[in-house]
């Protein structure tokens, strides 16, 4: 009878899909590995076929999709991986989401209104998706609408670190867009130094989206850099006018920090028209070359997402990637 030797060496496996497949390949770069050979195209009607080239039979799979848009294809498209990958028998599947779409719809403002960020929670749960991986989820309580881990991972540090290289921290002050952000402009306070704070005080009508009133600077803002911070930029209306209250209530200049550069529409137009000294974000989401100007800076956030995916396949601790952060 011949002997049945069994292997226990775990294998990590890369997956992309087709939404941001330079983020992907710049990951896969980091750590060392290729990505998953895999055929995947469009129907006539817009219905994705996806089909992986290789065995991937037992292995530690990592998804990697950035919901990009369009938002619906990107998602359905994930799922669709996921899918494929539970009836392949991949041992366990992790979804990383370096923007984790329809995170602003995650509490119900109004009556007869959907609370859709749990609804992807479960969609990908549904799927076969064992563990969540993303980037500065716009409220930190998705998490909890997860059957499963979810790293919740930071680019603070990373921005942080690039702003306190570039400006007088002895002249700097952080400033929320609104007093929501308060607590993660702390955050930043304590990396940089513990340099004051600000908010801006505004109202938002849930009935209009993309649209919100400034009010006033709640801090003093004299003389003083303000980096202005926030977990994405969207159509930049927000953004840019924060910076114009901020000059008129006497600030030197202010720099924009934000993780996600959803740049829908207008944003790159009113960014690049507008009074701000420099906009900081990182690589999550593509950013066309139309949305690009003389003063954005991008920093490169695959080194953050291949610590981060080394640390889970290596049963390894994530939460050491941020020892420091409060």
């Amino acid at each position: 009878m011949s002997e049945i030797r069994l292997s226990s060496e775990k294998r990590l496996r890369l997956f992309s899909g087709r939404g941001y497949p330079e983020l992907a390949d710049s990951v896969a770069a980091e750590l060392g590995i290729p990505l998953t050979p895999t055929s995947a195209y469009d129907f006539a009607n817009g219905e994705i076929f996806v089909r992986f080239e290789e065995s991937v039979r037992g292995c530690d799979a990592f998804v990697i999709q950035s919901h990009a848009a369009p938002v619906n294809k990107q998602i359905m498209e994930q799922l669709i991986m996921v899918d494929a990958l539970k009836r392949a028998s991949a041992k366990r599947i992790t979804v990383v989401a370096p923007f984790y779409g329809y995170a602003r719809q995650d509490k119900k403002h109004r009556g007869r209104e959907p609370i859709s960020a749990r609804l992807m929670a479960d969609l990908f749960k549904t799927a076969g998706a064992d563990r969540l991986m993303v980037v500065d989820l716009h409220t930190s309580q998705i998490q909890g609408f997860f059957d499963g881990p979810v790293d919740h991972l930071f680019a603070l540090p990373l921005l942080a670190n690039y702003v306190g290289s570039k400006v007088d921290r002895t002249r700097l002050t952080i400033v929320s867009p609104d007093s929501g952000r308060v607590r993660v402009a702390e955050r930043w306070s304590d990396l940089l130094g513990g340099c004051p704070i600000a908010f801006i005080h505004k109202t938002r009508d849930p009935r209009i989206p993309n649209e919100a009133i400034t009010g006033r600077v709640v801090g003093d803002v004299t003389g003083q850099t303000c980096v202005v911070i926030d977990d994405m930029i969207d159509t930049a209306g927000t953004i840019t006018k924060a910076v114009d209250a901020l000059i008129e209530a006497g600030a030197k200049e202010v720099i924009v920090a934000a993780t996600h550069a959803v740049f829908s529409g207008p944003a790159a137009e009113r960014l690049r028209n507008s009074k701000v000294s420099e906009v900081v974000i990182t690589d999550t989401l593509p950013i066309s070359e139309e949305s690009k100007f003389s003063n954005l800076t991008v920093l490169p956030i695959a080194p953050l997402i291949a610590r981060a995916i080394r640390e889970v396949f290596e049963d390894g601790s994530v939460t050491s990637l941020f020892d420091g952060m409060s």
